[in-house]
C-alpha cells in the first residue's frame, strides 16, 4: 500500500521545508508548493492523502483556493493553517470546504495529529471522531448562556467581543467557556467549531 501524500501549500519556504522533513521523517510523502497557483498547476489525484493550506498568501489566497478545488469537486481533504486571530477565517475556510484548521505557531504533535485525523476524512469532510448524534446530545446539554456562548466562538468573536456582546465581564465568558469546552468534550477550539458545524449547530451560517 502506498504511504499517503501530503500537498504543502505555503508561501514560506521555511515553513515548507520543515513541515516537509517532518512528514517525510513520519514515513509519509510530502509535496510542496509556493502558491495556490503552483499547487492547482501541479496537483495529481492520490489514493490517500490530504493538503496543508495556508489562508493567507500572495496571489489567490487560502479561500480562494479551497472554493476552486469545491469547484471542480477535487475531493481532497484539506487542513488550513491560520495566523492567531484569525478564527473567523478558519471557520469561513471550514464552510469552504476545509476539514479541520490549525492556528500558528503550532506544534509538530498537533499538525501530526490533524493530518492523521483528516487523512481518514471522507469527501464530505467529515472526520471519524465525529458522532452527530453524540454531538447534538451534547449542544441540548448546554445552558441558554453557554449556547450563546458556543454561537459568538462559531462566529469567530474573541472572549473580550463576547463579553461585550452578552453584557457580561470577560471572566464569566472564561468560566461559561470552560464549562463549554468540558460540555462538549472539546480539546481545542477546531475540534469544538468542527464539532458544532458538522451538527448544524444554530448560528453556524453567522460566520462570513
Amino acid at each position: 500500500m502506498s504511504q499517503p501524500t501530503v500537498f504543502i501549500v505555503d508561501d514560506d519556504e521555511f515553513v515548507r521545508d520543515s513541515l516537509a522533513a517532518l512528514l517525510l521523517a513520519k514515513g509519509m510523502e510530502a509535496v510542496a508548493f509556493a502558491s495556490a497557483e503552483a499547487f492547482l498547476l501541479g496537483y495529481r489525484p492520490v489514493t490517500s492523502g490530504c493538503a496543508i493550506i495556508d489562508m493567507r498568501m500572495p496571489g489567490m489566497d487560502g479561500i480562494a483556493l479551497l472554493e476552486h478545488l469545491r469547484a471542480k469537486n477535487i475531493a481532497l481533504p484539506v487542513i488550513v493553517v491560520t495566523g492567531h486571530g484569525d478564527v473567523p477565517l478558519a471557520v469561513r475556510a471550514m464552510k469552504a470546504g476545509a476539514v479541520d484548521f490549525i492556528e500558528k505557531p503550532y506544534a509538530n504533535t498537533a499538525i501530526l495529529d490533524a493530518v492523521a485525523r483528516t487523512i481518514q476524512a471522507a469527501p464530505a469532510g467529515l472526520l471519524p471522531d465525529i458522532d452527530i448524534s453524540e454531538v447534538r446530545a451534547r449542544i441540548a446539554g448546554l445552558t441558554g448562556r453557554e449556547r450563546d456562548i458556543l454561537n459568538q466562538l462559531i462566529i469567530g468573536n474573541p472572549n473580550k467581543v463576547i463579553a461585550f456582546q452578552l453584557n457580561i465581564s470577560p471572566r464569566t465568558v472564561e468560566i461559561h467557556r470552560a464549562n463549554l469546552m468540558k460540555k462538549m468534550d472539546a480539546d481545542s477550539l477546531s475540534h469544538l467549531i468542527r464539532m458544532a458545524l458538522a451538527a448544524g449547530f444554530p448560528g453556524s451560517d453567522d460566520a462570513k
